[in-house]
């Protein structure tokens, strides 16, 4: 768990905000409880990793903008990966994530 404060926002929007958080090959995951979940859709979208399990998406929802498979969870991680069950990461080229 890392100490600091994390930010994740769309259009000047914040849709996630934490003081604590995981920090996996370079991305933040947020703790679901600190994550805007009216922001987000679930998707059908899924992927695998081989350490970490299958990962699961959403959607960004602002107005009538729509950014599909922006972010992910891993609902059952592998064991090496425990430490982030549910919590969401950001694709950065889609949302910008901050830490301080």
């Amino acid at each position: 768990m890392v100490k600091g404060k994390a930010t994740a926002t769309v259009s000047g929007r914040t849709i996630a905000e934490t003081d604590e958080y995981e920090l996996v090959e370079g991305n933040v995951y947020f703790p679901a409880s600190s994550v805007n979940m009216s922001y987000l859709s679930k998707t059908d979208h899924s992927t695998h990793c081989p350490w970490k399990g299958d990962a699961s998406y959403y959607n960004v929802n602002l107005d009538k903008t729509e950014l599909k498979n922006a972010a992910w969870y891993y609902p059952e991680p592998l064991e090496k990966a425990k430490d982030i069950k549910n919590y969401v990461a950001f694709y950065k080229n889609m949302v910008t994530v901050k830490t301080d």
